[in-house]
């Protein structure tokens, strides 16, 4: 079994430009499809336990946004504080949808077993 250590950095990354994104672009449908995408394609390369990247992910947000307000001085609105958070709805659609079709393409396009007639 190989090593998650790189797919748990590129999640973190990924973490952190989603909240980059809500902090600059300050849009909850842009962060919130960026987040979706991202859990996606994580959740369509390692299947096994999806939810693990919609915490990643999800966790960075809010924490991108602490820092930001802790080391640039910017004050966040009360709804964009809530927002942050509802990266995790998306985040769980995205990563369960990637498991799935990851695993729908293999039963249908690559069978363990061929049963024969």
């Amino acid at each position: 079994m190989r090593s998650d250590a790189l797919y748990y950095f590129v999640a973190a990354v990924l973490g952190l430009s989603a909240g980059f994104l809500q902090i600059r672009i300050g849009d909850l449908l842009v962060t919130a499809l960026f987040v979706m995408l991202c859990t996606m394609l994580l959740g369509s390369i390692r299947p096994r336990h999806p939810w693990r990247w919609t915490v990643i992910i999800g966790v960075c947000i809010p924490l991108v946004q602490l820092a930001a307000y802790l080391f640039l001085k910017e004050q966040p609105y009360r709804a964009q504080i809530w927002e942050a958070g509802l990266g995790f709805l998306t985040g769980i659609a995205g990563a369960y949808c990637g498991a799935f079709a990851r695993k729908a393409v293999e039963e249908l396009f690559f069978p363990k077993h061929v049963s024969r007639s």
